[in-house]
């Protein structure tokens, strides 16, 4: 009776009659105006900060960015409205109507018929000047506002393509993402570089925990993944990573993002070294293509030549070498190196890895099958003899060096055993005799991480 009862009145208070809805707006971002194809005399919305002031006579040109492209928007208006209160920082609504542009830099223009200044700014106290290039020092005491500066704002949209090219080239292979968590438990680099996490207010109990266990800040998901792979094929996760590190190198961060990717019934590296390669060509490509005036501004004013570098690594192949053979090539190498390469087994250092570059024409370069003694225990023995290596490969390219690192995982148990058990670990990885296994049969599958 009830239900019927509010069914009536629902029905007592509604019309055939649709419902008004508003005009939807005419608001357009400052790179869909500039690419636009009607100008035609479209009224359009525009919403940013202003980047110019200039006055000619009795007509007043605004330059109006809103962070969506390098470029800015020119409004043209008449000097009606108050100048005083247009000034370079302030955020406005300009409607208008968007027409073609009789000058040669850009396609079209608005022409203003109301502007409204959203919020004021006071040009002399403001940190950055206009037509000021000021160095990452200065502006780094500004976090809040640097992000309005043309370099910043270049490099967060390449960031930005950058980040959806990765997701969608893993979506585009078949690849699951795995929210992998930010507190854990674990240790997964075995190098105590490890933020821990505590609660604000301190515990009673000082022996205890939070989670009755130490936690800490990731290092890598990759443990996470490891699981996640027991039941999907191809598994990735891209996110924050945490390193304390005590180091003040552009090497060592203690805060960045990490891709990491697991890849089940991987028979060899070179499956492994196929998806790398055209991840990274993917991306590039993609960043290139739909950030040109952004990748510009980075090869004119930050890193001269890199662009040229970039189409040329997409020109080739990625080329491939052994571990020894990096060895044989540096002890002929006629550069004096700060560590010297005489020995099987020693760790390449970055200058190692940027020569190496060099000695491949600056061609991306994977460094395969290294010795056991420096990677992991859970890397594929290759069972070569003496030399006992493993399937593990390091992709080294220009100026950065190592770039990439992944390996095959060992799902010989009865090795797997004997290695842990050497290493006194049989305890605390007693969870691997059930993990990757498949219906009690083990896996073989591989691993990156960018």
């Amino acid at each position: 009776m009830l239900g019927a009862r509010c069914l009536f009145r629902a029905l007592r208070f509604c019309s055939s009659v649709p419902c008004p809805r508003h005009k939807p707006s005419s608001k357009l971002s400052v790179r869909d105006a500039l690419r636009s194809q009607n100008t035609s005399g479209e009224r359009v919305k525009v919403q940013g900060w202003i980047r110019s002031v200039r006055s000619q006579k009795e007509v007043l040109f605004l330059h109006v960015n809103d962070g969506s492209s390098l470029e800015s928007l020119q409004v043209v208006t008449d000097s009606s409205f108050d100048s005083k209160e247009l000034v370079f920082g302030s955020s406005v609504e300009v409607q208008g109507q968007l027409v073609k542009s009789p000058s040669k830099r850009q396609n079209v223009e608005l022409k203003a018929e109301k502007i409204e200044v959203i919020g004021n700014c006071d040009a002399k106290a403001f940190p950055i000047k206009y037509k000021e290039r000021h160095p990452l020092e200065y502006l780094r005491k500004y976090p809040h506002l640097r992000c309005r500066t043309n370099v910043l704002g270049s490099i967060l949209r390449i960031r930005s393509e950058a980040t959806a090219a990765i997701h969608s080239f893993f979506k585009d292979n078949g690849f699951v993402h795995i929210h992998t968590p930010v507190i854990t438990s674990n240790d997964c680099e075995g190098a105590g570089e490890l933020f821990q996490v505590e609660p604000s207010s301190k515990i009673k109990v000082p022996e205890e925990n939070f989670f009755n266990v130490p936690a800490f800040l990731t290092v890598s998901g990759q443990l996470h993944l490891e699981v996640m792979s027991g039941a999907f094929t191809q598994v990735f996760t891209f996110g924050p990573t945490f390193r304390a590190e005590n180091s003040q190198s552009r090497r060592h961060l203690a805060e960045f993002y990490m891709v990491e990717a697991e890849i089940c019934f991987a028979e060899n590296l070179q499956n492994l070294m196929q998806v790398i390669e055209d991840l990274f060509k993917a991306t590039t490509m993609i960043i290139l293509s739909n950030c040109p005036e952004d990748v510009e501004l980075c090869h004119k004013f930050i890193a001269p030549g890199h662009k040229d570098r970039l189409e040329h690594m997409l020109k080739n192949n990625f080329l491939i070498i052994s571990y020894m053979e990096a060895i044989e090539i540096l002890k002929k190498a006629s550069q004096n190196f700060t560590f010297t390469p005489e020995v099987w087994g020693v760790d390449l250092q970055t200058e190692h890895e940027k020569y190496l570059v060099k000695h491949c024409g600056n061609i991306p370069v994977f460094v395969t099958n290294y010795p056991l003694a420096l990677k992991p225990f859970y890397m594929r023995d290759n069972e070569d003899g003496p030399q006992h290596t493993v399937a593990a490969v390091d992709l080294l390219v220009p100026v950065v060096g190592e770039l990439f690192g992944g390996s095959l995982r060992e799902e010989r148990y009865h090795i797997l055993e004997q290695r842990l058990a050497r290493l006194g670990l049989t305890e605390v990885y007693q969870w691997r005799s059930l993990g990757p296994r498949c219906h009690w049969e083990w896996l073989p599958f591989s691993s990156g991480e960018l």
